[in-house]
This record gives C-alpha cells, structure tokens and sequence, in this order.
C-alpha cells in the first residue's frame, strides 16, 4: 500500500486521521510541523503528503516548496482553514493537488486521498508491462508529454508538472483546437466521487501557464474561451 506523510499542528488530527488510514491499509508517517516534516521526508519521499498550511516553524506552503526539490512529482493535497479562500488558492498555485477545507469528514479525506493516489498510479507504468498497455508520447507541436515518465518538454525543456497539471494538459493536448469545458477537465484530471469547482480548475490552468512561461516567456499554447472553457492551440 501507499506510504502517506500527514503534517498538522493538531494532534488530534493527526491521532484520527493517522487511524483512519492505516485503518484503509496505508503506511502512514505523522508530523507536528513544517520543519519536523522536512528532516523526516526528504530522504524518503511519499507516495503522498497531505499537509496543513498554517504550522509552526515552517509552515506547509514553505514544506511543498522544499518537498518539491528532492520529489517534483510528490501528489499532494493541502489542509486549509475553514474559512479563508485565499488559503485554497495559495495551496493550487503552490503546486497542490487537491485541498480540503477544515473541519472535514473522514469520508471525504478518504475519497480524495484514494482519488489522488489513482491519478499518480495512473502515471507510472511497470518496466515489464506488455507494450499495449503502455501509454505513448504525445506531441503536440512545441510540446512533448510522456505518460510512462510523467515527463513534459516545450521546446526540449523540461517543465515540471504535478499529477492533476499534467493530466489537465494531456486532456486538452490530445485534441489541439477542441474546446474542453470545466467539467470535461475535472474528469480527466478527477474521479467521479470528488467534486471541484471552476475555481480549482482555473487555479490548475494559470499555474500551468506560470510554469510554461518560466522557459518560453511567449507561451500562449492554452487559451481561453469565457464562459466556455479551454483549448490548446499547437504551436
């Protein structure tokens, strides 16, 4: 089963949610805060980190950061305080795969934790796998996504993406000039059993464009139509 980190200043959070999974089968590994966290990961990086934003020492939007420099693809799925959106919009601009507002009910923590890890597993493909069931290179002009790797390249330079960014973009690089809709990404890049708003997918997209125009400062590749969704437009 997954090896999962969860960091949160409250221990009884932590108490609860460490049986909740482990309960699931998972492996779990528990910390009290950002900086704890860090010492204890980074030699061993999870399947998944399900951190809390606000925390002592190093708080869980510094931890991701650090997490990303020794594990870019690490899912993750960010705690947020109950009512502060700016907490959810932070955590998707970091980098975040999913978030949960607090308090939440361990039925919903599960099915997002599942869900987060289906994406990453769906990702990875055995060595040993026969070829038909692995997944091929798409180009798609500038751009090269891998699935087999998770590897993303725009004009032969790398551009690091995470589970959810990675999927967004392959849904809509696979048809270039189609329009995908809101709902169409959220399927691609979610299960059915969890639900997103618009707001978390456009979060994705304007992190995706942050990312691809840190090494083409001109990338204009995924465009928006209000009120309808996206496109991707070859390049």
């Amino acid at each position: 089963m997954a090896n999962i980190a969860l960091v949160d200043d409250d221990k009884n959070i932590l108490a609860s949610v460490q049986m909740l999974l482990e309960q699931e089968g998972y492996h779990v590994r528990t910390f009290s805060d950002g900086a704890a966290a860090l010492t204890g990961l980074t030699g061993t990086p999870p399947d998944l980190a399900i951190l809390d934003i606000k925390m002592p020492r190093m708080d869980g939007l510094e931890l991701l950061r650090r997490l990303r420099q020794v594990q870019e693809s690490i899912p993750v799925i960010f705690l947020t305080s109950k009512d502060e959106e700016i907490d959810e919009l932070m955590g998707l601009n970091a980098g975040a795969d999913d978030y949960i507002r607090k308090p939440f009910s361990q039925r919903l923590l599960l099915e997002r934790v599942k869900a987060v890890l289906r994406r990453a597993d769906a990702q990875k493909v055995l060595p040993n796998a026969a070829p038909e069931t692995k997944k091929e290179a798409l180009i798609r002009g500038k751009l090269a996504l891998d699935p087999q790797r998770h590897e993303c390249t725009w004009d032969g330079r790398p551009v690091r993406l995470t589970v959810t960014e990675f999927l967004i973009l392959q849904c809509l690089a696979q048809r270039p000039g189609f329009v995908k809709s809101r709902d169409s990404l959220m399927d691609a890049a979610y299960d059915d059993q969890v639900y997103v708003d618009d707001r978390t997918i456009d979060s994705h997209i304007k992190r995706l464009r942050k990312k691809f125009k840190q090494v083409d400062d001109s990338f204009e590749a995924i465009e928006t139509l209000y009120g309808v969704g996206y496109r991707y437009r070859e390049i």
